[in-house]
């Protein structure tokens, strides 16, 4: 279908205002005014720059097809013609003509264009929600074309991008409207159950029942920025409560703070990001058993491992502890920044906010996907404060969880990388469930689905690294270490005596190759004698080559062997 120009069809009033005042002086419709900072704009610098206003970044409000054009490759969108209801089921006065009217203006036939695309070589089913048609609100013919949409990619076994563009629930259509949530909802969990991505891009606005229904909806949700995001609308919330509400509330970035988005994406980089995510998600991989030649090669590998560990510096207890907790010693993100390609940050529980204690997100290690989880104490005092010094609360281990789970449903591994004091021990953890969420974390990563490697890069500190830590395999760095609780905590509880500290290292068997001898741990990595940022290329390199060894052996195996594997592993203990 040729692109229409729809930016002189929107009379101004929802993207870009007219000059007022006196006639301009140039050709009309050619000079336009920005609704935000008031200044004077060329329309066509603002059609090309993404319809953003060039002197403030304030964005206007792209109707379907410019949106389209946007994102997808160049002549790849296939317009699905669907069958479209076309009834009146209130009886609503008038309600027929309004819809005629609003046709014939915007020359849609409903709220929604649905088609299939190519984004970056890779096709999608694509829905576009356009507020110009009755605010984009949700009646039975949007409904039916989006769960229509959702059904035929579910059988084509392709992605589905959604994005949301509205007032909510069409008024005129009643309960029949209301009914479209659980139909487009439904029609979703089916795409789901059967492993495919769906990714909600949420525009401004987004609001009411399409909230409350497909948009949020998304294995990853994203945002443009400061896009109004809510169930209620501001204007009833006001009303309802007779306050005035607080500046940003309900906006894209309220929403990254409190967990229920990945990503606000600047809409210049929202084809760059759509590409980069489904490049991750390529489908389940074929897996194959190890050879008989590559079990023996990695049993002589894994002796010649054992032969180096007794090579390992010799440290009391204490002194490990010290430098494990050293400030310069790497954090979670400089091993995904060194180990991984392509990774994509993916915030938020999804119940109440985004816990910076705890980084996790999509990657490529070695060309394959995989999901990756850091608990990060940051390297600087406004970031130890910020990720407050690597103690998750609640959130931190929920938002790990669904990371996890997610990658369950895409076949991907997990590669998580422990390093915390342990859990965060405030009031208000306590009052979002501090235990609750570390034992949900051990109870579904003991028979997740996955393979699950943990590497302890520091310190792991009692239940807070144990909820990242219940794998197939834990490994340990050389100067790490692995207990119950901080040696201080011991001594307190044990000895009424903090002061203690040192004398109770020494009897925790908390060093790495304490634990290897104990079978608790499956490998130990050699440091440098100065472990920093500067100097840890060796110990990547040889965390690698066994990382990579490791997901062949793994996915190797069937999900039933592997899983049980785990299990045992654990019971034996």
């Amino acid at each position: 279908m040729k692109l229409k120009n729809m930016f002189k069809k929107t009379g101004g009033k929802n993207y870009i205002s007219l000059t007022e005042g006196r006639k301009p002086e140039v050709p009309e419709g050619l000079l336009r005014k920005c609704n935000n900072c008031k200044a004077a704009i060329i329309a066509e610098d603002v059609r090309r720059g993404y319809y953003i206003c060039p002197k403030c970044h304030a964005y206007f409000r792209m109707d379907a097809w410019r949106r389209i054009e946007t994102i997808v490759d160049p002549g790849s969108f296939e317009v699905w013609e669907e069958a479209i209801l076309d009834g009146n089921p209130m009886g609503y006065p008038g309600y027929e003509e309004k819809l005629q009217n609003v046709r014939e203006k915007t020359g849609l036939d409903e709220a929604v264009v649905i088609g299939k695309a190519e984004i970056e070589g890779r096709k999608v089913v694509l829905g576009v929600c356009d507020g110009r048609f009755l605010m984009a609100s949700m009646g039975e013919a949007v409904g039916e074309k989006i769960a229509g949409a959702v059904e035929r990619a579910t059988k084509e076994k392709l992605p589905v991008i959604l994005f949301a563009c509205s007032g909510g629930a069409r008024m005129q259509e009643g309960i029949f409207s209301l009914m479209q949530m659980a139909k487009t909802a439904a029609a979703l969990k089916r795409h789901s159950d059967a492993g495919h991505l769906y990714i909600s891009v949420l525009t401004d606005p987004t609001t009411g029942g399409v909230t409350a229904s497909f948009a949020m909806l998304g294995d990853l949700i994203l945002a443009e920025p400061n896009a109004l995001i809510g169930f209620a609308g501001p204007r009833v919330i006001e009303q309802t409560i007779g306050q005035k509400l607080p500046k940003g509330f309900q906006r894209a970035e309220f929403l990254l703070e409190h967990g229920f988005i990945d990503q606000i994406v600047e809409r210049e980089k929202l084809r760059e990001t759509l590409g980069k995510i489904l490049k991750l998600h390529p489908g389940q991989p074929d897996r194959t058993a190890q050879t008989k030649a590559e079990e023996m090669q990695n049993k002589k590998q894994n002796e010649k491992e054992e032969e180096e560990l007794c090579q390992i510096r010799e440290m009391t207890s204490w002194e490990r502890v010290q430098v494990s907790r050293k400030k310069d010693r790497p954090v979670g993100s400089d091993y995904i920044r060194e180990l991984f390609d392509d990774f994509v940050e993916l915030h938020g529980d999804r119940l109440f906010g985004d816990d910076k204690a705890v980084v996790g997100g999509i990657a490529q290690f070695c060309g394959e996907p995989v999901t990756v989880i850091a608990q990060e104490k940051g390297t600087t005092t406004k970031e130890n404060i910020a990720r407050n010094f690597g103690m998750p609360s609640p959130e931190g281990y929920r938002k790990a969880l669904r990371l996890m789970k997610q990658a369950e449903k895409f076949h991907r591994p997990v590669l998580c990388f422990v390093d915390t004091p342990g859990a965060f021990c405030g009031l208000e953890a306590e009052e979002r469930g501090q235990g609750e969420a570390i034992a949900r974390n051990i109870y579904e990563m003991s028979a997740l689905k996955v393979p699950i490697l943990s590497v302890i890069i520091g310190e792991g500190g009692s239940g807070g690294a144990l909820a990242l830590a219940t794998a197939d395999e834990v490994w340990m760095l050389e100067n790490s270490i692995y207990s119950i609780l901080s040696p201080e905590g011991f001594a307190s509880i044990l000895w009424k005596d903090s002061k203690r500290a040192k004398e109770a290292a020494e009897v925790m068997r908390l060093t790495a190759k304490d634990l290897y001898e104990a079978g608790i741990v499956e490998q130990v990595f050699a440091e440098p004698e100065a472990f920093t940022s500067e100097t840890f290329a060796p110990v990547t390199e040889k965390l690698r080559e066994h990382i990579r060894r490791f997901l062949k052996t793994y996915q190797g195996m069937e999900e039933s062997e592997r899983t049980e594997r785990r299990y045992q592993r654990f019971r034996r203990l």
